[in-house]
């Protein structure tokens, strides 16, 4: 072999097959076999080959082996490659071994999900003790497990997915260890004595809540091992459910030096020089209408008569004006992907100076933003529309509340309050019914859904638990916002430029053919075949009015639909009946409305926006996974504080009865949403009668074997509080005696002691 780097043209006749051969000598100034070139010649030899014959086979020169054996490494970190016990190097695949992402269960089993959509391998507890929740593994299949599951041995940890974890630490006979609040890790991991020369380690107290560094992962022969690099507090201390949620869930919530830095540079006002290239819309009496707590306001409306139709105008901050792609506050805009809402406590998405400062559209000052300005006919169709850049004056910063109030309940002192905006929101308000006239007619799916607020007393706990109602102000703003992102949405769609879509699949074959089955029982139908369009589901909640069983059906047609996510693929969205959709008004929020700014920017100069390279923002598809998942993290940290206030909420309520509904029916149990205080717990099948209870999923039923006793979604029970664990954010309730699911409900609440 030479010891002498070739040029690319003086490379063999072996190294130039390389079918990636052109990309490589583009990439390097001195080009390796590719990954693909290495596939292709061990999946020709059929056989494990080890390091020195692939060598010789790919002709690797001598100076090129220490080069090519960290190409072979980066390979199998990446589960392309796995090494034998003989150190030879194959194919994955071709060893009958399964890629995947380990995922845990509290009770210390867990399964391998493989990466092509294959079916889940069982892991056992043993299997779990080499690794954690998250880790991704190539296992091998080695039999089934007693419920008839392909049951997997790990072979190989190829990336390790914790290297630091929040929990609780605890001393047992002098040996410290930390329980993950990540119920999915079920090792404990021990805390590791400073070492020799260390600074001195921090000392938490029994029983605290802890951040830790993890040193050495887990494998076959041993636990894990940690540092404790943070200590939070105690666990019931103010706030500590969100500090824990942040580090559990990996939420970035403190903004980097550099961020702060740029946002410190900007200015505290629109300058004169920023009006340059905008229309001037400040004449126009544009209002902010949003709740009482809001501070970051993303939008502002305005609304006239024109002919028989409207002229609609609706302004967006112009967040993408002085967040520049690349920037820090960019980078760190997009690692958020958007603001997190807390019980008292947002996470935002910027820096509080743009947030609820130069960018959000407060009253009384010259903000910068994006106008959608459309023409709506009189039957709500949207005729025309246009977008600018401009800068604009909010007239009055108004609440769902007080334009309720005015509006609906025609409520003197609000009416006299926005006396001279009246007429423009009577405007508005006109618009809404006829927008609202349009949906139905467009079939937009309409579920009843109740919303709930905690209210928190003066030590920071909440004092009681109460349903929040959308008023038609609500409503009102959200049509128009849906007007606006229509309209981003085509605009960018006839522009052929690429975009970030909001779109929402209907349901799966097999999610649709259990919905059918299920509403076949109550004598219904949804129409629409195969494919059935969002007026088939308004059509059948229409006649569901008035059943005693709307909740139960209306429930379980929410369940047979998919999650929205974010995409490139413009497939529509099935709940809004929209044949295109994207979020274009909450830029200041939500990291795809700041890139749809930027595209209408682009395209309204006819150019093309460009993704920056790396990371996440490398292509449309990979930075739409990213904000799906960022929403879902959200989504599941704040449902983890809120289980954990109200868990909190109801530990001195123990003893104590309640009317409720049954929420969800599960293999184990049935979970019962109370009716006065908006919280679930759950039943446990050993807990609902001296019976055999088994799940009977198409009917969404826990159902007696000798008594034929059932326990149906949605159905009236009355339960008794049992037991809060604290630790594990469960609430456990028991039947009480003649509260089933068939028994009246309409006794008097009885009140237990309070412990």
């Amino acid at each position: 072999m030479s010891n002498k780097p070739k040029k690319p043209e003086k490379l063999s006749k072996i190294r130039r097959a390389d079918p990636m051969f052109e990309r490589e000598i583009a990439t390097y100034e001195h080009p390796l076999p590719s990954r693909e070139y290495v596939l292709q010649m061990l999946a020709e030899q059929g056989v494990p080959i080890p390091f020195e014959r692939i060598c010789e086979l790919l002709d690797v020169a001598d100076f090129e082996l220490a080069h090519f054996s960290r190409r072979l490494g980066a390979m199998a970190r990446d589960g392309q490659l796995l090494q034998n016990r003989r150190g030879d190097w194959l194919i994955p695949d071709k060893a009958d071994l399964i890629r995947g992402r380990v995922e845990g269960h509290a009770d210390g089993f867990g399964f391998l999900v493989p990466d092509d959509g294959g079916a889940d391998l069982f892991l056992s507890t043993k299997e779990m003790d080499k690794v954690l929740h998250g880790d991704h593994a190539i296992a091998r299949v080695v039999g089934t497990d007693r419920k008839g599951r392909p049951e997997g041995k790990i072979v190989e940890v190829t990336e390790r997915a914790n290297s630091s974890l929040v929990g609780r630490v605890f001393e047992e006979h002098g040996v410290w260890y930390v329980v993950a609040e990540n119920k999915r890790i079920s090792q404990d991991i021990l805390i590791a004595p400073p070492a020799k020369g260390e600074r001195k380690a921090l000392k938490p107290a029994d029983g605290q809540v802890v951040m830790i560094e993890i040193i050495e992962q887990p494998s076959k022969q041993k636990q894990p091992i940690g540092r404790i690099i943070e200590i939070l507090g105690n666990y019931a201390d103010p706030g500590m459910e969100i500090e824990i949620a942040l580090r559990k869930h990996e939420l970035p919530f403190e903004f980097s030096k550099e961020v702060l830095a740029e946002a410190k540079k900007l200015p505290d006002e629109v300058r004169k020089s920023d009006w340059k290239g905008r229309e001037d819309v400040t004449a126009l009496p544009l209002v902010t209408i949003d709740s009482e707590t809001a501070r970051d306001f993303d939008d502002a409306v305005y609304c006239e008569r024109q002919g028989k139709g409207y002229r609609l105008v609706v302004a967006i901050a112009d967040v993408s004006h002085y967040v520049e792609a690349g920037s820090a506050l960019d980078r760190d805009a997009e690692d958020r992907g958007n603001s997190v809402y807390f019980p008292r406590r947002v996470i935002p998405m910027l820096p509080e100076k743009l947030s609820n400062g130069l960018c959000s559209l407060n009253a009384q000052v010259h903000r910068l933003c994006m106008v959608c300005d459309m023409t709506i006919s009189a039957g709500g169709d949207i005729k025309g529309y246009r977008f600018y850049p401009a800068v604009m004056w909010s007239h009055a910063r108004l609440t769902y509340t007080e334009v309720a109030a005015a509006l609906y309940d025609k409520d003197a002192a609000a009416r006299d309050k926005l006396d001279a905006l009246l007429p423009h929101l009577e405007n508005l308000d006109a618009l809404f019914r006829v927008l609202v006239k349009a949906r139905a007619k467009r079939g937009a799916i309409d579920f009843e859904t109740i919303e709930t607020r905690m209210v928190f007393d003066d030590n920071g706990k909440i004092s009681r638990i109460e349903p929040y109602e959308r008023n038609d102000a609500h409503r009102l703003i959200e049509e128009c916002m849906l007007a606006a992102n229509v309209c981003a949405s085509d605009y960018l769609h006839e522009s052929k430029h690429p975009a970030l879509y909001r779109v929402h699949e209907g349901p799966t074959p097999e999610r649709l053919e259990k919905l059918r089955d299920f509403l076949g029982t109550f004598g219904l139908q949804l129409g629409g075949g195969d494919e059935p369009h969002a007026k088939d589901y308004a059509a059948l909640l229409e006649k569901l009015q008035g059943r005693p069983d709307k909740q139960l059906l209306q429930t379980v047609m929410l369940r047979s639909l998919r999650q929205a996510i974010y995409s490139p693929d413009n497939v529509g969205h099935f709940g809004l009946a929209y044949e295109s959709y994207t979020h274009f008004t909450s830029p200041i929020r939500r990291y795809p409305d700041l890139l749809i700014h930027r595209s209408i920017k682009s395209a309204l100069k006819g150019r093309r926006y460009e993704l920056r390279d790396g990371g996440a923002g490398g292509d449309w598809e990979q930075i739409g996974l990213h904000c799906s998942q960022t929403e879902r993290r959200a989504d599941e940290a704040t449902r983890d504080v809120d289980a954990w206030l109200k868990c909190y909420y109801m530990q001195d309520r123990i003893g104590e009865e309640f009317a409720g509904s049954i929420s969800s029916v599960v293999p184990f149990g049935i979970f019962v949403a109370l009716d006065d205080v908006f919280v679930e717990g759950l039943v446990h099948v050993s807990e609902l009668g001296a019976d055999y209870f088994h799940f009977d999923d198409k009917a969404h039923a826990m159902v007696g074997e000798r008594s034929g006793r059932r326990f149906r979604l949605s159905d009236r029970v009355r339960i008794q509080l049992v037991r809060v664990d604290m630790e594990q954010n469960k609430i456990d309730f028991r039947l009480v005696e003649g509260g089933g699911a068939d028994a009246a409900i309409a006794a008097p609440k009885k009140r237990g002691k309070r412990g």
